[in-house]
């Protein structure tokens, strides 16, 4: 079989695995082309994604760091990922690194996807940043990890250190698992070297955010007023380990309740969860609704917020966007993140379904898809910033996420 008929058979697995309604007409790969052309970075397109935009407020608050530790670095992939006999998980490990156009030869994984990164910040105006996520193990109950359970593992003294490298590209947040015996310790530690926030993706790190487990882990984010970017709804690109009951959005009312500022990755934007208001065994609901009951409530209205990661897959409901964007009363709240390097996957962003769905001007298709081959960065900032529904559009303080990090 030769590498565009594997790769074929790899997307539509892919797509199968997240649920997107797939399709060749965006390709199969990212180009992976150096630098941005003039004519793009000049282009009506780009020029008006940045209009109205302060760059040194523009901040991806999402954007994942990952390699195989050939550098020395400790970053670590699944071996499960690297064989055949996991189909599912080998193909997507095949396009994340495409996504984010690693160099594979051996002792070049690590830096080849840092080197890409910072070659996408580079093109963009100075001042913007990337909030590079660490991710910790999967722990059991008794707080020990479990590498064999993981799904990847990114340590914080690898994001610590390269945000310290490239402090004008690069800021980092920290992921400790709360049951950790040295949890809070850790946490402490890590806001001392210029941690932003922590990460949790509750399903494939066996975190439970509704326990009581969390709680001195919780009165200690609340204290140091570090944010929790906790993942919220059905997670598809990191293999849960049966925990998918764990992402459920209502679980994250005892942080809130702690008086921890949340931030809900993706906005829950994907699948069903028991709706816990009503009991144990309530009815399923989706996700963003869930959310959505939680944003609208009063009582968490200075702590609760979402991040836009993510919407933009084919796997999300055509609702979600279109409530984004008209409920410009929760804009103030709505905090920007790529998901990097998913959007760099083409066929998981159809941009003609954009068209299809009056959200997307036709004339922005090539210009997008130009971008991508360049910037995977710039085509997911431009691409939200270009979506508009009924004259609405998401405003620039959704971009502008420095002030929500820092407080200035």
């Amino acid at each position: 079989m030769n590498r565009r008929s594997f790769l074929r058979l790899a997307a539509g697995a892919v797509a199968l695995a997240s649920g997107c309604d797939f399709t060749l007409r965006e390709g199969l790969r990212n180009a992976c082309y150096p630098g941005l052309p003039r004519e793009l970075a000049s282009h009506p397109l780009v020029a008006a994604a940045w209009h109205g935009l302060d760059p040194t407020k523009v901040w991806d608050a999402h954007c994942h760091l990952f390699g195989n530790g050939d550098s020395g670095s400790d970053l670590w992939f699944n071996p499960a990922m690297t064989k055949l006999r996991n189909p599912t998980l080998f193909v997507q490990r095949l396009f994340y690194l495409n996504a984010a156009c690693v160099d594979d030869e051996p002792g070049r994984v690590d830096t080849s996807v840092v080197a890409r990164l910072e070659e996408q910040l580079d093109g963009m105006p100075a001042g913007v940043s990337a909030i590079l996520l660490a991710f910790d193990w999967f722990h059991d109950e008794s707080g020990t990890p479990v590498r064999e359970r993981s799904a990847f593992y990114v340590p914080d003294a690898r994001a610590a250190a390269l945000a310290k490298a490239r402090p004008d590209r690069f800021q980092w947040a920290a992921s400790i698992h709360p049951y950790a015996r040295d949890a809070v310790g850790r946490l402490e530690s890590a806001v001392a070297d210029g941690a932003r926030a922590v990460k949790w993706l509750p399903s494939a790190q066996g975190i439970d955010p509704g326990s009581p487990r969390c709680d001195a882990f919780y009165r200690a984010l609340a204290r140091l007023r570090v944010p929790l970017l906790s993942h919220g709804g059905a997670e598809l690109a990191a293999q849960g380990a049966g925990l998918e009951q764990l992402n459920n959005p209502l679980r994250l009312r005892r942080p809130l309740d702690a008086g921890v500022r949340v931030i809900v990755a993706h906005c829950a934007s994907l699948g069903r969860s028991r709706d816990l208001d009503r009991g144990p065994d309530g009815p399923e609901v989706a996700n963003f609704a869930l959310f959505a009951r939680l944003f609208d409530e009063a009582v968490y209205r200075d702590r609760i917020y979402g991040d836009i990661s993510a919407i933009t897959l084919a796997n999300r409901a055509s609702v979600v966007i279109e409530t984004l964007l008209a409920r410009t009363d929760w804009h103030a709240r709505l905090l920007n993140g790529s998901d990097y390097p998913l959007p760099g996957i083409p066929p998981l962003v159809s941009l003609d379904a954009f068209v299809e769905r009056g959200l997307l001007e036709p004339a922005a298709v090539p210009v997008l898809r130009a971008i991508r081959d360049h910037s995977v960065l710039l085509f997911d900032l431009v691409l939200k910033r270009s979506l508009a529904r009924n004259g609405a559009r998401l405003s620039a303080s959704v971009f502008e996420t420095r002030p929500f990090f820092t407080g200035a």
